[in-house]
């Protein structure tokens, strides 16, 4: 790890707060002309999950921002016009499309790599591109299965082949379609001019790095790392020259970063209030989320029943700024089930309730039952503000 540089900046950890909040669109007005795909530009990286409680993941993360978009039209928006493609980042994400380049140290790096979990039939990738060439758009089921057996590890040949096409940068996601994947040749799913990887590894990271701080506003080297899952040592080759400034933050151990743009003018103007997927880049990594809002929080969907402490799908609750609650979310018809609340305190009551209204509006639920309050004393007062939003 290389020595950091002398801070130019002393923020608070309140500062800090507010400058992460704006950098994630969840501070100030939204950008509502842009909409979701001002959404994904913005972030830089939108992960996908296989979970859908009150909607998925990629659904969540611009309703959080902009409120009550039609779902119909996120996916439209993310999918139409080769606007956006799949790839690993953070995890598995919708990148905007235009960072397609940017990720040639990727591509190049899983065509070196030596081994891999699933073993690929001889003829297997040849048939795939031969097949995709003709035949246009196709799921892995339409190429011949996606498993051998009922397995979920237990991929077909034609499976095993398209995602490594996928991984090389020959194919490519160009949307999901009943959460399966839909898979098209990179040569016509990419805009030509963006159709490369002519740039060297070094030019990629040093994008990648400078997105990442403007994403996030201000973070440690780890944060910066984490966002789209590169190596320690790679940010440290190209931080210097990544037009980030070093800070120091009230309260943070380590040396931080921060997006010069974020810096020039005071983050003000009104805070949403929502729920939060715990896939939310404003959350995902859990050490920066204790560390900003000093609120801990855990995906609880693959713990044993016996073991969750908030519940299986338990959504962070953000309201004036800070993170003062969890829900464990269901439908059962047109009623949105909060069957776990979490709050923070009485002072968390409204924000809760109002979350809780909002979203069941979202996804067209007409009422809002509460089952579990983990302070008893809370039920009450909850209830009142939940009949007092739903009048």
């Amino acid at each position: 790890m290389t020595t950091a540089p002398r801070p130019t900046l002393d923020l608070t950890a309140d500062e800090a707060r507010r400058i992460a909040l704006r950098a994630q669109g969840l501070l100030g007005a939204p950008d509502r002309r842009s909409g979701v795909r001002g959404v994904l530009r913005h972030l830089g990286a939108v992960q996908l999950d296989t979970i859908s409680v009150l909607a998925r993941s990629h659904e969540l993360v611009p309703y959080a921002r902009l409120g009550a978009v039609g779902r119909t039209a996120v996916d439209k928006a993310y999918w139409t016009d080769a606007h956006a493609f799949e790839y690993w980042s953070h995890a598995a994400c919708i990148l905007p499309i235009e960072e397609w380049p940017h990720f040639a140290f990727r591509r190049r790096a899983y065509r070196r790599r030596p081994h891999w979990n699933h073993e690929l039939p001889d003829g297997a990738y040849d048939q795939v591109i031969k097949q995709l060439r003709a035949e246009g758009p196709l799921t892995a089921t339409e190429l011949g299965g996606a498993k051998r057996t009922s397995e979920w590890w237990d991929w077909s040949g034609s499976k095993v082949a398209v995602e490594r096409a996928l991984m090389y940068g020959e194919v490519v996601c160009v949307e999901r379609r009943g959460w399966k994947r839909v898979y098209d040749l990179a040569e016509r799913a990419v805009p030509e001019p963006l159709l490369h990887d002519e740039l060297d590894d070094t030019e990629c990271l040093r994008r990648l790095v400078r997105l990442a701080g403007q994403s996030l506003g201000v973070g440690t080297r780890a944060d910066i790392a984490d966002y789209h899952r590169l190596k320690g040592e790679q940010v440290d080759a190209v931080l210097a020259d990544s037009g980030l400034v070093p800070v120091t933050v009230e309260g943070w151990a380590k040396p931080a970063w921060a997006d010069p743009a974020a810096l020039a003018s005071p983050p003000r103007g009104r805070h949403r209030t929502t729920l939060l997927s715990p896939f939310d880049s404003l959350v995902w990594e859990r050490a920066r989320t204790e560390r900003i809002f000093g609120f801990t929080h855990r995906l609880e969907a693959y713990v044993p029943r016996p073991k969750r402490v908030y519940g299986y799908f338990a959504m962070p609750v953000l309201a004036g700024g800070r993170l003062v609650g969890r829900v464990d979310p269901a439908r059962e018809g047109r009623t949105l089930v909060a069957r776990q609340v979490t709050l923070d305190g009485a002072r968390a009551v409204p924000g809760v309730a109002q979350a809780l209204v909002e979203a069941a509006s979202w996804v067209d639920c007409t009422d809002v039952r509460v089952e579990r309050v983990d302070a008893p004393e809370l039920r009450e007062p909850l209830a009142r503000e939940l009949a007092r939003a739903l009048a």
